[in-house]
């Protein structure tokens, strides 16, 4: 039996065969998951019911696995019934990735630009959440693990 927190078979396996640079989505329950990702990527549907299993929860377990180097957002639009200027969601998302790693933020790029990033051949893993907030995906790059000399 593990003892972390992240028991997900396939997630670990993935992982396990990722590394410095490779990139993880975090989807949230509206993200069009075959059409704008990396094909060769895998694929993991936590999406049982709304909400369960959230975006952040799963944050939280990638946090505790693997080192974070960057984290890119979708920008809200600036106007019409989507537009926000900065989703709630996003401060939740500062706070785990804050405590494991102080020095990344988030950044924003424009919705295509995400989509083209989240099909990009170095995003290995994507997995589907049921968050139901909007603006809830996640595009997360692997970092290295330093050791103490």
């Amino acid at each position: 039996m593990l003892k972390g927190s992240l028991l997900h078979p396939q997630i670990l396996t993935t992982l396990g065969t990722s590394g410095h640079g490779s990139k993880i989505l975090i989807a949230d329950g509206n993200f069009p998951f075959r059409s704008k990702t990396n094909p060769a990527a895998d694929k993991v549907y936590l999406n049982l019911s709304p909400g369960v299993v959230g975006a952040v929860e799963v944050l939280a377990a990638l946090c505790e696995a693997v080192p974070v180097e960057s984290a890119l957002v979708m920008s809200p639009p600036t106007a019409g019934d989507f537009a926000v200027e900065s989703p709630d969601i996003w401060d939740d998302f500062s706070r785990v990735i804050q405590g494991s790693n102080p020095q990344v933020s988030l950044n924003q790029i424009g919705r295509f630009n995400f989509y083209d990033a989240c099909a990009s051949n170095d995003v290995t893993l994507v997995i589907a959440t049921a968050e139901q907030r909007i603006f809830a995906n996640l595009l997360l790059t692997i970092g290295v693990v330093r050791t103490a000399n």
